[in-house]
Parts: structure tokens; sequence; C-alpha cells
């Protein structure tokens, strides 16, 4: 059985990067199956679209991919992957959570149930304390989720940062304008 890729989120909204993540991801680690999940009550932040909007998102934003996408019920990481039982999966994140990773619910655990697939910048180095840690450089996308709902707000286009039909879904419900 070949190598499943784990790539769970808020995605409020997903953007190109998550895209560009996991197409490097599935290239870099030969990841056969894609498990998408999208994180309802993240532990760590409130969301501002629901958790129906982002599941319908991420499903637009992934549709090119032979992906799983589900909706995740589970909080934390660790609950997560226990939950989904696979087989030594890449659990994939970008350097930004690899910093702040020690301070997950039950670190350890997550390595002992997935290896992490570290997404950084070319030349970014970060100093790794575990062999279950495998680094995938990505050219970087200029662009975050916090930012697309600012540009929403400020009635700016989303071009290029999302994919059209995600762009397209959040002006047809009204996401994040403020209103």
């Amino acid at each position: 059985m070949g190598v499943t890729g784990v790539f769970g989120g808020r995605f409020d909204p997903p953007h190109v990067g998550h895209l560009a993540l996991a197409r490097t991801a599935v290239e870099r680690f030969g990841i056969e199956r894609l498990h998408v999940s999208v994180v309802a009550d993240a532990a760590h932040k409130s969301s501002e679209a629901s958790a129906e909007q982002r599941l319908a998102m991420t499903r637009l934003t992934f549709a090119g991919l032979d992906a799983a996408i589900e909706l995740e019920t589970h909080r934390h990481t660790v609950d997560a992957l226990e939950a989904l039982g696979y087989e030594d999966p890449v659990f994939l994140i970008g350097a930004d959570q690899l910093a702040a990773f020690r301070t997950w619910k039950e670190p350890e655990r997550v390595l002992e149930l997935a290896r992490l697939g570290v997404a950084t910048r070319p030349g970014y180095r970060p100093e790794l304390d575990s062999d279950r840690i495998e680094l995938f450089e990505l050219e970087p996308h200029e662009v975050s989720s916090t930012e697309l709902r600012a540009r929403v707000r400020r009635g700016e286009p989303l071009d290029a940062l999302v994919v059209p039909a995600v762009a397209a879904y959040i002006a047809e419900h009204d996401l994040y304008s403020g209103a």
C-alpha cells in the first residue's frame, strides 16, 4: 500500500499556498492517497466561515487532486491521527507550524503516529529534533488566510490568491466582508 498524506487545517479560506503545498508534497513523498481534513473547531483559533462553508471551499480548492476531503471534528492533531489509523502517514504542515509544534497536544505521540512533512522556503533549514520530521522546499506564496479575509473586507480582489471557484463562492455567500 502506498504512502498516505494527511493535510489538516481551518482553511478559512483555503488558498493557492495550501494547494501548492499539497501538490509539492504529493510529488516529494510519493503520496498515493491524500486526506484533507477541514478542522471544524480548532483548539488554537476560531474561524470566521462556518465549518460547512470551509469544507465546500476546500473541496473547490483541491478538486484537481485525487484527495479525500472531509470535515474533521477532532480539535487536536493527535486525536485526528489516532482516529484515522493510517499506517505511517505523512502529516503535512508549513514551517510556521513547525515552530509551534512542541506546544501542540502530545507532540511526541503525533510523531509516533505520523511523520511530519514540513514545507520550507528555499534556503530555510530549521533545526530538527526528530528523524520523524522531513523537510521539503516549497516556492513561497505570499498569501495567508488572514490577509485574504482582510482583502475581502477592503473590497480588494482575490485573483490568483485562491482558485476562481473559491473567489466566486466567497462573493456568492458574502463571506469575510464583515457585513
